[in-house]
């Protein structure tokens, strides 16, 4: 199953809704950052998010940037999301290993510990928006409930989940975001509570072969669930050569002429994605009309 989000309304637009199947992307990242498993599940929970909190966005231009800064051995992911479904991420620690937590899962909020979570939003104005919130858990799908609840004032429920094969690779992955509006009707409340509160994890669904659409079958189940819109999704990165030189042009001359002096191949790696540009010395020198 490719990777695609949907965006669904429920409860006469009292609800709305979005979930993703991700599993393609996740495993995108994690070859790419060489990840360990619990690295994975977290940036992937991430990926999720980010792509599905991108397509809430209405302008074409408009970006997302999550943000979790932590004080466990992770230290912090970043993710960026556009409104057409393309994400991109990285871990600052790709590596971190951890034994299982108390339920026998990969140790997600141990990884990331205590910490703050930042979501930007560049929608072309003057400044961007920026919310912070404290992190809860730890867990990120948690951590995004209780952002949107205190920054944006929208009460949501947020289901995010990573399964890892035996050889750790990546069996599956994805979520969802349910949203009230402020004249949701308090029987249809009631019943998504209800409902919520016999969930199984989104992982065990994707793994019975169920569909971003089947999830939110169930998730809102009773309530008249109307699917809206499909998006492609992916782990695009829009990193080039001509970006890179860009970075290098920015050096300061003292910089430049370090480089020079050391005259060593210079590479220069890109944080999303993690591809390597190389250059030579007479690229550099050329690059800042150096003869």
């Amino acid at each position: 199953m490719s990777d695609y989000i949907i965006r669904a309304t429920a409860a006469n637009d009292g609800i709305r809704a979005f979930a993703i199947t991700s599993r393609q992307m996740v495993e995108f990242a994690r070859k790419n950052h060489n990840t360990s498993p619990v690295v994975t599940a977290a940036l992937g929970r991430m990926l999720s998010a980010g792509a599905m909190m991108g397509v809430m966005m209405k302008g074409e231009d408009d970006m997302l940037t999550l943000q979790i800064q932590g004080s466990g051995p992770m230290k912090g992911i970043t993710v960026t999301a556009d409104s057409k479904g393309n994400v991109k991420g990285f871990p600052n620690v790709p590596d971190v290993m951890l034994p299982p937590n108390a339920q026998g899962k990969l140790d997600v909020g141990g990884a990331i510990d205590v910490g703050i979570l930042r979501v930007i939003r560049d929608m072309g104005l003057k400044d961007p928006y920026v919310g912070t919130c404290e992190l809860k858990t730890g867990e990120i799908a948690e951590d995004l409930t209780y952002y949107f609840a205190t920054s944006e004032q929208i009460p949501s429920s947020v289901g995010l989940g990573v399964l890892m094969n035996k050889d750790n690779t990546v069996a599956e992955a994805g979520g969802f975001i349910i949203q009230l509006m402020p004249f949701t009707d308090d029987k249809a409340i009631d019943k998504l509570e209800e409902n919520i509160r016999n969930l199984k994890p989104v992982t065990t669904y994707l793994s019975e072969g169920k569909s971003p659409e089947d999830i939110l079958g169930i998730v809102l189940e009773g309530l008249g669930v109307e699917i809206l819109e499909k998006y492609d999704t992916a782990f695009r990165c829009d990193c080039s050569v001509e970006r890179v030189e860009r970075s290098l042009m920015s050096l300061s001359m003292d910089d430049i002429n370090s480089i020079i002096e050391d005259d060593k191949p210079v590479e220069v790696k890109c944080q999303f994605c993690n591809k390597a540009y190389n250059f030579t010395i007479d690229d550099i020198k050329k690059l800042r009309g150096i003869k």
